[in-house]
């Protein structure tokens, strides 16, 4: 999926739903596949029907749940988006640190969505604590800095969003991992669209398109973390060149 090469991806992917058709990383694989190839939802709606009847443990519940959150965001169902969130008590997060990030950044981005800038910001400041609390915890762990970046972008706290973005680039760079380097630049690319520097963004999603990286054009049309750059001439040619 990395190399962009759908067809072998999709025959993988095949194999091991035929193993087992609910194993959670599998269709969690194959609902990103679709979306990143096509733009297509509808393998992740089936992805969270199949799974409804499956036997499932606390965590893999949550992790159902945050997915279900995350995927109402990409859809632009932010009210429904939001009440997933909200409906995942902290309690059962408390032994998942990223899932209470996740769960706090989300409403954050939903109630931004939706216009509500006081409850944006609240969920905001309630997920800079828990990445802030991640960093103290795991200062060498890039994804640590990621998250506590895109907070701090939509707090508006510039220099420090950068700051942190670049701590996370320098920690796992693209020469010491091929795989989850490019990851990261994915996140400064986010941070850097959130700021309003779309030159910068695009340059990033440039590298990205241009190796291999979980960034297609579809998933730039489709995401709405890209939507501050939609109007951009630049960001519409580097589409247009990539999508072909």
């Amino acid at each position: 999926m990395a190399l962009r090469d759908f067809e072998k991806a999709h025959k993988i992917i095949d194999r091991a739903l035929a193993f087992d058709p609910t194993a959670l990383a599998v269709l969690e694989m194959n609902s990103k596949l679709a979306i990143r190839e096509k733009g297509d939802f509808s393998v992740a709606e089936k992805a969270f029907e199949a799974v409804k009847s499956a036997p499932l443990n606390d965590e893999q519940k949550i992790r159902v749940a945050t997915a279900r959150t995350g995927v109402f965001l990409l859809e632009r169902k932010y009210q429904e988006g939001l009440q997933q969130a909200e409906s995942i008590s902290d309690d059962k997060l408390a032994s998942f640190p990223d899932g209470l990030w996740s769960k706090y950044y989300y409403i954050g981005f939903a109630r931004r969505a939706l216009h509500d800038e006081p409850g944006a910001r609240e969920a905001f400041q309630k997920a800079k604590s828990v990445a802030e609390e991640g960093v103290r915890r795991s200062p060498n762990f890039e994804d640590a800095h990621i998250q506590l970046a895109k907070v701090l972008a939509y707090l508006g706290e510039r220099e420090e969003a950068v700051a942190e973005a670049q701590r996370a680039a320098e920690l796992l760079p693209e020469s010491k991992d091929a795989y989850d380097g490019p990851e990261v630049m994915v996140g400064v690319a986010e941070i850097y669209t959130v700021l309003g520097n779309n030159d910068r963004a695009i340059q990033i999603l440039d590298g990205l398109l241009s190796r291999p990286s979980s960034i297609t054009v579809q998933s730039l049309k489709v995401n709405p973390i890209w939507d501050p750059l939609h109007a951009d001439p630049a960001f519409q040619k580097l589409c247009e060149e990539k999508q072909k």
